[in-house]
C-alpha cells in the first residue's frame, strides 16, 4: 500500500550540496527524438568514447579502464554511458564490502569513506554501510550529506532501497533535522511504490522525535502533531513497534489518556505488548495520577511474566510510577522482587525515595548500593539531594569526602549539587569555597551559587555575583532573573527590583510565576499600590494562579491592610480558585493584627478540612497566631500535633514561649532539638535569646550567645547582639550593656543595638548614659543619612517628660520637627462578640469616644492608686 496523496509534505530538497569527486566517469549525451514506433536504436560509433582513468592501487582495479556502454534510455531526456572496470577475480563486492564495515565497526567512518570514494561503481549496498557507519558514529549530519551525494551523483543503479531509508531517517531523528526529513519523505515517496514497515516506523519516530523537540521549545503548532498519526493511519498493517512509537509521541505531546487509549486499543487488536510497551505507556499512567490503572498495568506485566518482569528498564519504570503515585511501600516491593538489579533499578528507587522526601531511606539504599557496585553520576545526584533535605552538616561533610575520594575529578553536575547541599545546609561560604574551586562553570553553576546567596540571606552578595556573571560572559536567564526579583524583595530595593521588570519587558520574558514574583516584589518593597495594578488591572482573571492570590494577599497583609487582605481571599474563593496552605498561612498574620482570634480557629478548620494542618509552614504561622492571640495551650497544641518538625517550627513556638514569660519552658524545647535531629539556625538562637531576655535568664542566655559559633557554626549577628544588650539592660545592668556593644566596635555601631541600650536606660532612668546613647544614635544617623530615627527620639523626650526635664523634651520635639521624624501612629484591634473594631492612637472618629476614653481614665487611676 502506498502512501496517499493527503500526506505527501511539500517537495524539499536536501540542505546539503554534493562535494563527492567520482572515480567513475559518467557522461551525458542527449538523445535522439524517438520514433513514433518507439524502437530502440543503437549507439552510433561516434558516440562511443574512449577514456582511461587513474590506476586504484588500494582495492586492485587494473588499468586501463574500457568503455561499456548503456543501452539508450529512450525518455526524451538524455543517454547515459557509465565508465566501469571489467571484474576483477581477486577482489569482490562483498570483500569490499566488508572492509567498510570494519572500518565503521572500529570508529573510522572518514576512513571508510575514503575507501568508498576509489570504488568506481559502487552499490547500494555500498552506500547503505557508508551511511549507517557514520550514523553509528554519531555522525548524522555527514550521514545526510553521504545520502544527499547518493542521490544527485547519477548512478542508474543507486536509487536507495529500504535499508537507505530507514538509515537516513534515524539521522533526521538523531539530528532533529525536520527539514531533511520532509524530504527523504519526497523521495520515498516517488521511489518506493510499497514502502516495509521498516520504513513506515523509520517515518514514525522521525516526525515523533523531531516535531516533540519543536513543541516543547515552541517552534510548532499543536495542529501539525497530527503528522505522526497520519504517517500511522497510513499503514496497512501495523506492528507492536508502530504502537509503541504512537504511544510515546502522545505521551512527549503530554496527551496522556490518549496514550493509554491507544495502548488498550493495540491490546484489544491482539498484538502483544513488548517491554518497550510497558516503558513507553506507565510515564502517562504517572502524569494522570491513575492509582487502578497502574494496578493493572502491574497486573499485566505480572502476568506475562518472563521476559517482562524480568527486563530492568519495565521494572525501573514501574519502581518510577509508584513513586510518582506516591505509594513507595509497593514500590519497594518491585524493587525487591527483582532477582538482578543494575544501575538504573538502585538508581530509581533511591530517586523515589527523594522524590517523596524520605531522604534517610535513600541514603541507607544508597550505601547497600555502594557495596554491590551500583552506583553512578546520578546514584551521587540523588543522595546529595537526600543530605540537602536532612540538612544535617556533618553527614554533608562526610559524603562530600565519599564523592571526591570515589569519583576523583568531579563532573560540572556533581559541583552543583554540593553548592545546594551545602546552602541547604546553612554553610553558604563551603557552598562559595566549592564554587571558586570549580575549574569549569556553566550557567547552572553561577545560577546555583546566586540562589544560594540569596536563600541564605546573602542579597549583596547574590547580586555581586550576578555582575561578575554577566563579566564572564554568561547571559541571564530565567533562574538568574528570579534570584534578582527574590533579592530585591528581601532588600526591599525597589530600584533593582523595577530594573529586573524593565529587563523582563524588554526582552519580552515571560515565564510560569512571573506575576507572583512580580507583584511580591513590590509590595515588600513598599510599592503596594504598583503591586496592586498589577494583579487587578495587567494580569487578566483566567491568569490568576494560586501563587499570584497569595502573593497579593501576603502583600496587603505586610502592609497592615488587614480588610483589603480579607477582601482578597474572599475574592479568590468567589472565581473558584482553591486556597492552598501558603493561602492560610499568609492571612493568618492578618488576624493577629486584627486581634480576631475567631477568624484565625476558622481558618484553622480550613486547614483541617482541606488536610492542610501538617504543612510545617502553615502550622508555625497557626502558632504564631495563637501564641501572639494569648492562647499558648492551643499554640502547644498545634506543636504537638505537627508531623515533621523544622527549625521554623521550633523556633515560633520558643518565640510564643518567650513573649508569654516562659523561659524555661523555651530553653527547654531549644535543648531538645538535638534529640529530634533539627539543628537550630540563626533565627531559632535570635528565638531562645529574646525568651532569656523576657524571663530574665541573662546566665543562660549569655551562655547560649557564647557557644554560637563553637556549638552551633553560627557567627553572631546584629539580632543577636540586640537580644543581648535588650537582656542585661533589662535586668538593671544597664552600664554592662553599654560596655558590651562598645566593645563590638564597627560591629555595634548599629541603630538597633544602641536603640536597646537606649531604651534599658529610660526604663530604668539613666539620665546620663541615656544623654550619651542619644549622642551616640544622631551620629549614625548623620554617617547613614538615615531618617528612620523619630522613634529612639520619641523615647529620648518621653524619658526626659517622665523626670519633668521639659527643656530637654522641648528641643527633642524641636529636632524631630527640623527633621522631618515622625512616629508611625498605633494602631489596634478588638474582637467584641465577632465584630472588630479598629482604633488609632488618639482617634477621635470612633462614635463612642467619650465613653471609651472615660474608661480608659478610670482604668488608669485604679491602676495608679493601686500601684501597678
Amino acid at each position: 500500500m502506498g502512501f496517499t496523496s493527503a500526506l505527501r509534505p511539500p517537495l524539499a530538497t536536501l540542505p546539503f550540496p554534493p562535494h563527492r569527486s567520482f572515480s567513475t566517469v559518467t557522461v551525458a549525451i542527449p538523445a535522439r527524438t524517438p520514433r513514433r514506433d518507439h524502437r530502440r536504436r543503437s549507439p552510433s560509433s561516434q558516440q562511443r568514447l574512449t577514456l582511461m582513468a587513474a590506476s586504484i592501487s588500494s582495492v586492485g582495479f587494473p588499468v586501463p579502464l574500457t568503455v561499456h556502454s548503456s543501452s539508450p534510455i529512450e525518455d526524451g531526456k538524455a543517454s547515459l554511458f557509465t565508465v566501469s572496470p571489467p571484474p576483477n577475480p581477486t577482489l569482490k563486492t562483498p570483500t569490499i564490502r566488508s572492509r567498510l564495515s570494519k572500518l565503521c565497526q572500529e570508529g573510522k567512518p572518514e576512513l571508510a569513506r575514503h575507501l568508498f570514494d576509489t570504488i568506481p561503481q559502487p552499490t547500494t549496498a555500498m552506500w547503505n554501510t557508508i551511511i549507517i557507519g557514520f550514523i553509528c558514529n554519531d555522525m548524522p549530519v555527514e550521514a545526510l550529506r553521504f545520502y544527499g551525494e547518493m542521490k544527485k551523483g547519477g548512478f542508474p543503479t543507486t536509487k536507495g532501497d529500504y535499508y537507505t531509508y530507514s538509515s537516513t531517517l534515524k539521522a533526521c531523528s538523531q539530528s532533529l533535522n525536520l527539514g531533511a526529513g520532509r524530504a527523504i519523505h519526497c523521495h520515498l515517496i516517488r521511489c518506493l511504490e510499497y514502502p516495509s514497515r521498516i520504513v513506515y516506523n523509520s517515518l514514525l519516530n522521525m516526525y515523533s522525535t523531531c516535531l516533540s523537540q519543536l513543541g516543547s521549545s515552541g517552534g510548532s503548532e499543536f495542529s501539525k502533531y497530527d503528522a505522526v498519526r497520519k504517517v500511522f493511519d497510513t499503514m496497512g498493517k501495523r506492528d507492536v513497534v508502530a504502537w509503541n512509537i504512537l504511544v510515546s509521541w502522545y505521551v512527549k505531546t503530554e496527551r496522556h489518556v490518549r496514550a493509554v487509549r491507544q495502548f488498550r486499543r493495540m491490546m484489544k487488536m491482539e498484538i502483544k505488548p513488548s517491554p518497550v510497551s510497558f516503558v513507553s505507556v506507565i510515564p502517562a499512567i504517572s502524569a494522570m495520577q491513575d492509582f487502578d490503572t497502574a494496578n493493572v498495568m502491574y497486573g499485566l506485566l505480572v502476568k506475562l511474566g518472563g521476559e517482562y518482569t524480568t527486563d530492568l528498564f519495565v521494572v525501573s519504570s514501574a519502581i518510577i510510577m509508584y513513586s510518582e503515585l506516591g505509594c513507595l511501600d509497593l514500590a519497594r516491593k518491585v524493587f525487591d522482587c527483582c532477582l538482578v538489579k543494575n544501575t538504573e533499578v538502585w538508581n530509581s528507587m533511591i530517586g523515589g525515595y527523594v522524590q517523596n522526601n524520605r531522604p534517610r531511606e535513600a541514603i541507607d539504599l544508597f550505601l547497600l548500593a555502594t557495596q554491590t557496585g551500583q552506583t553512578d553520576n546520578i546514584s551521587f545526584l540523588s543522595v546529595l539531594t537526600a543530605v540537602s533535605q536532612l540538612q544535617c552538616l556533618d553527614l554533608a561533610q562526610q559524603l562530600h569526602g565519599f564523592v571526591i575520594k570515589n569519583l576523583g575529578s568531579l563532573p560540572v553536575i556533581i559541583q552543583n549539587a554540593i553548592i545546594v547541599m551545602y546552602s541547604r545546609c546553612s554553610t553558604v561560604h563551603t557552598s562559595f569555597h566549592v564554587f571558586e574551586k570549580m575549574q569549569e562553570r556553566d550557567v547552572v553553576s553561577w545560577n546555583t551559587m546566586i540562589s544560594a546567596f540569596v536563600q541564605n540571606g546573602f542579597d549583596d552578595e547574590g547580586l555581586s555575583l550576578v555582575y561578575e556573571m554577566q563579566k564572564q560572559k554568561f547571559a541571564i536567564d530565567l533562574v538568574t532573573v528570579t534570584a534578582l526579583l527574590s533579592a530585591a524583595s528581601n532588600l526591599r530595593n525597589l530600584q533593582i527590583g523595577k530594573q529586573t521588570h524593565a529587563y523582563l519587558l524588554r526582552q519580552d520574558i515571560k515565564f510560569e510565576g512571573m506575576d507572583s514574583y512580580l507583584v511580591d516584589m513590590y509590595a515588600k518593597c513598599g510599592s503596594i499600590r504598583t503591586a496592586e495594578y498589577i494583579f487587578w488591572r495587567n494580569i487578566t482573571r483566567s491568569s490568576k494562579d494560586q501563587a499570584t492570590w497569595n502573593a497579593m494577599i501576603a502583600g496587603y497583609t505586610h502592609h497592615g491592610l488587614v480588610e483589603e487582605a480579607l477582601a482578597t481571599f474572599n475574592e479568590m474563593l468567589q472565581q473558584a480558585v482553591s486556597p492552598n496552605a501558603v493561602t492560610l498561612a499568609s492571612i493568618l498574620p492578618g488576624c493577629t493584627q486584627m486581634g480576631s482570634i475567631n477568624l484565625g480557629k476558622q481558618l484553622h478548620a480550613v486547614s483541617i478540612r482541606h488536610l492542610f494542618e501538617n504543612n510545617i509552614f502553615l502550622s508555625s504561622a497557626l502558632i504564631d497566631m495563637y501564641s501572639k492571640s494569648g492562647s499558648i495551650n492551643y499554640a502547644e497544641n498545634v506543636f504537638a500535633r505537627t508531623g515533621d518538625k523544622n527549625s521554623v517550627t521550633y523556633t515560633t513556638i520558643i518565640l510564643g514561649y518567650g513573649q508569654h514569660g516562659m523561659g524555661s519552658k523555651a530553653l527547654s524545647l531549644f535543648h531538645s532539638m538535638g534529640d529530634s535531629g533539627v539543628k537550630p539556625d540563626a533565627v531559632t538562637l535570635v528565638a531562645v535569646l529574646s525568651a532569656c531576655s523576657h524571663a530574665g535568664l541573662v546566665d543562660e542566655g549569655l551562655r547560649i550567645f557564647n557557644s554560637m559559633e563553637m556549638d552551633f557554626n553560627i557567627e553572631p549577628s546584629v539580632q543577636h547582639y540586640c537580644c543581648v544588650a535588650d537582656m542585661l539592660g533589662r535586668v538593671g545592668r544597664v552600664v554592662e550593656a553599654y560596655e558590651f556593644v562598645e566593645q563590638l566596635g564597627e560591629k555595634g555601631d548599629v541603630l538597633q543595638i544602641w536603640g536597646s541600650v537606649l531604651g534599658a536606660c529610660r526604663l530604668h532612668g539613666c539620665s546620663e548614659l541615656a544623654e550619651t546613647v542619644g549622642e551616640k544614635i544622631r551620629q549614625l544617623e548623620e554617617a547613614a543619612l538615615h531618617g528612620g530615627v523619630g522613634g529612639y527620639q520619641v523615647l529620648m523626650s518621653n524619658m526626659y517628660a517622665g523626670e519633668g526635664d521639659w527643656r530637654n523634651v522641648d528641643r527633642v520635639r524641636k529636632e524631630m520637627k527640623e527633621k522631618g521624624s515622625m512616629k508611625l501612629v498605633g494602631r489596634s484591634w478588638i474582637d467584641i462578640g465577632g465584630h472588630v473594631t479598629r482604633f488609632a492612637s488618639k482617634d477621635q472618629d470612633h462614635h463612642q469616644f467619650d465613653e471609651i476614653y472615660g474608661t480608659l481614665e478610670g482604668l488608669a487611676l485604679e491602676m495608679k492608686h493601686s500601684g501597678a
